[in-house]
């Protein structure tokens, strides 16, 4: 089973820009979408043979989530009970038989930082909810995460300590959640390889490679051993992210 997530940063001006060539070719089984900016009726992308399954925002034009699938869920969850971010589509929960996949977009702390505090509190409830998913199965958690974990995750590390994204804060809150057994599947397989997922559109920040990797697979400890091969498609344009991947067997 192959699953890709990618924050599309518009799911419309993303298949203006290839996002229908580059799903045709890869042929996966699940496709989760960040940051899709589109209302179910605003939606033109309808791939045969797969579900589909969108959770907007209430603000138009600003964040969502959407999943296509080939495989029926078992059951399926917007959102995590909590109206802050459930009105910014922010989470979608496909369950399957072996295993929850959980596609994410999580809150930016913005520029100047002002939400830092909501997006601390975000942590925690994600962090809480995958856990009591775990204790029922397996837990596949992705998307854009909005954080550079470790150093080696961001081009620069010394001037953007204080950058949302990269502060002591949220780095710590990825640390408590991987500690909470939880292994990021890209850094377990790839220790000391240096790819990005994200790129400002300043400064010629792609092409001369200034990224950051905030996009993740994050699996439960006793899952890694079904994961076959994680993927980072650099050179997949279309958005100011680039799309990740897994492979489960």
């Amino acid at each position: 089973m192959k699953i890709i997530s990618w924050n599309v940063a518009g799911l419309r001006a993303c298949l203006n820009k290839g996002l229908d060539r580059f799903f045709e070719s890869e042929k996966a089984d699940i496709y989760c979408f960040q940051e899709t900016k589109v209302l179910e009726e605003q939606n033109p992308f309808h791939p045969l043979g797969y579900n589909e399954y969108l959770f907007p925002a209430e603000r138009k034009g600003y964040s969502g989530v959407m999943i296509y699938s080939k495989q029926n869920p078992i059951s399926i969850k917007y959102g995590i009970d909590d109206q802050e971010y459930d009105s910014e589509g922010r989470t979608i929960t496909l369950e399957f038989n072996d295993f929850y996949l959980v596609n994410c977009y999580v809150p930016n702390a913005k520029r100047d930082l002002e939400r830092m505090d909501s997006r601390m509190r975000f942590e925690d409830l994600m962090r809480n909810y995958l856990l009591d998913l775990k204790s029922k199965k397996n837990v596949i958690y992705c998307g854009d995460l909005n954080v550079a974990h470790e150093e080696i995750d961001i081009k620069n590390p010394n001037t953007n300590h204080f950058s949302a994204g990269f502060t002591d804060q949220e780095r710590n809150k990825m640390t408590e959640l991987l500690n909470s057994g939880f292994i990021d599947t890209y850094r377990h397989f790839n220790p000391n390889e240096v790819k990005y997922t994200w790129w400002s559109y300043m400064f010629q920040s792609r092409s001369k490679d200034i990224g950051w990797r905030i996009d993740y697979f994050i699996v439960n400890k006793d899952f890694i051993n079904r994961i076959k091969r994680t993927m980072i498609y650099t050179d997949v344009l279309g958005s100011d992210h680039c799309p990740i991947g897994i492979e489960i067997q």
